[in-house]
């Protein structure tokens, strides 16, 4: 199968389903990335290209896209859905994950909307959280316990942004173990990674 993750900027994928692109990764499955902007705003955008790289490395993913919009200014507009079709089109995913559409950045609730639109006719589309996520409300999940360290790994691959949470003395690896302990007791494991389904298709 064929796994699509799309992120408005560098390490926003990690965040949200790093554990279970690991997981598709690991069984086989094809992982793409498709990161919007390359953060510029939030660092150097070179170096946050190629720590985006390093980390799809991690995680196993086969080809990252790039969407080149400027950090902050990802529109919602018919240009940014035929991108998004274009790179469907030529992976031909059967599940795609994208953030919630419920955010306080802008990019993040243009892409989303963006995406629910490029998306229309996959099977399996699923929202994933951020931190900056506002009333997600988390209908799936998976375990993540085997992969934490790998998750971490590749939110770690992002050198310059692992101290940058605007929350004093923590770090991006510490929120991200917090949320997937939390998302974990939720699902009753120990360490998850949560999901908002638009299109589930079950197949026994």
């Amino acid at each position: 199968m064929n796994v699509l993750a799309i992120g408005a900027h560098p390490d926003d994928i990690e965040f949200g389903c790093g554990g279970m692109l690991t997981k598709y990764a690991e069984k086989g499955h094809a992982v793409y990335l498709f990161v919007a902007s390359d953060g510029a705003l939030g660092g150097d955008g070179s170096v946050r290209r190629r720590e985006q790289q390093d980390s799809a490395l991690v995680i196993g993913a086969r080809e990252v896209f790039w969407g080149d919009y400027q950090d902050t200014e990802i529109p919602l507009n018919r240009e940014l859905i035929v991108r998004l079709e274009a790179v469907i089109r030529q992976i031909e995913p059967r599940m795609i994950f994208v953030n919630f559409p419920e955010d306080t950045h802008q990019d993040h609730r243009n892409l989303a909307q963006g995406t629910l639109s490029a998306t229309r006719y996959v099977p399996n589309f699923l929202f994933y959280e951020g931190p900056t996520s506002v009333n997600f409300t988390p209908n799936c999940f998976t375990d993540i316990e085997k992969v934490l360290d790998k998750k971490l790994a590749c939110l770690e691959a992002h050198r310059s942004q692992v101290a940058k949470t605007n929350i004093e003395d923590l770090s991006i690896l510490e929120l991200a173990v917090s949320t997937a302990n939390f998302r974990g007791i939720q699902a009753r494991v120990k360490y998850a990674e949560a999901f908002q389904s638009i299109r589930l298709l079950l197949n026994l």
